[in-house]
């Protein structure tokens, strides 16, 4: 069956209940869509189910949109693993009354589906029996998944997801903009006091700043540089060094490794033997 044909035929069996099919996705993602008022969805699933032609017989998943004034979608999705089509079931509740029919006695598998968009969205499933926290401690409070639920670590630190575009790695750019929901800064929460301050509970946010601004030393003006402290006499160029010898006459220096005459030992030093001097162990001569 196509799309179309499986939204045809989930109204034709909810007749005379008002529902709307239509196509959602596009190419093989294909997948038909049905809006039904919220008395009917139970049935709706039911239905689903239990007809041959459609034979829904897996439950994939079940969960809302916050569409904020308008209410909330509560969205199903629908597998036939015998035919290979699927149906996605969409209702819409009020804000101020956002409950529906519970499933689980039809997909037993909805119970944690359920647990988590009550959880997130704050609906109620009637029937249900066992919506207490599934992902989120007890002592939990609000709704993440509410469009008006402030996320506290956005205000807390800069979001560490990608950049805004037009922002470049350097920073600069545009200016920040604050997420939605997210009040702007010191209209929201409190700031503790750091240690050591002077009061607790001060300002308008509460908390007062760690040091007060008289007492925080002066900065250098821009270019300038601090005076340096002088060095002790002798020391302006670096450690004292021996004084080395005078070269001679021919403009040669001793080697580094070659001792000079009269240096160190207090006499003079014999000159080396010339190449003809010199003989072997043997009494030849070289």
């Amino acid at each position: 069956m196509t799309p179309e044909e499986v939204g045809a035929r989930l109204v034709a069996l909810l007749a005379p209940v008002e529902a709307t099919p239509s196509v959602s996705g596009g190419q093989r993602f294909a997948r038909a869509t049905v809006d039904l008022p919220p008395a009917s969805w139970p049935d709706a699933l039911r239905a689903a189910r239990d007809d041959v032609e459609l034979a829904c017989d897996f439950f994939d998943w079940l969960s809302a949109v916050d569409e904020l004034a308008e209410g909330f979608d509560v969205v199903a999705h629908l597998w036939s693993t015998r035919l290979r089509h699927g149906v996605l079931l969409r209702t819409r509740l009020p804000r101020g009354a956002a409950t529906v029919a519970s499933v689980v006695d039809i997909y037993p598998g909805a119970g944690w589906h359920e647990r988590e968009t009550h959880e997130m969205f704050g609906i109620d499933f009637a029937g249900h029996g066992e919506l207490r926290p599934l992902l989120l401690p007890p002592e939990f409070e609000g709704h993440p998944l509410r469009k008006e639920f402030v996320l506290a670590s956005r205000v807390a630190k800069p979001w560490p997801g990608a950049k805004e575009p037009g922002e470049s790695e350097a920073g600069g750019g545009r200016r920040p903009i604050r997420p939605p929901g997210v009040p702007a800064p010191g209209e929201w929460g409190t700031t503790p006091t750091p240690a050591g301050a002077g009061g607790v509970g001060e300002g308008a946010r509460g908390g007062t700043p760690a040091r007060p601004a008289g007492e925080r030393p002066a900065r250098p003006a821009p270019g300038a540089r601090p005076a340096r402290t002088p060095r002790p006499d002798g020391t302006a160029d670096g450690p004292d060094r021996p004084d080395r010898p005078a070269p001679d006459a021919g403009g040669a220096q001793p080697a580094a490794d070659q001792p000079v005459s009269g240096a160190g030992s207090g006499g003079p030093v014999a000159e080396p033997l010339a190449r003809g001097d010199r003989s072997d162990d043997d009494g030849s001569t070289a």
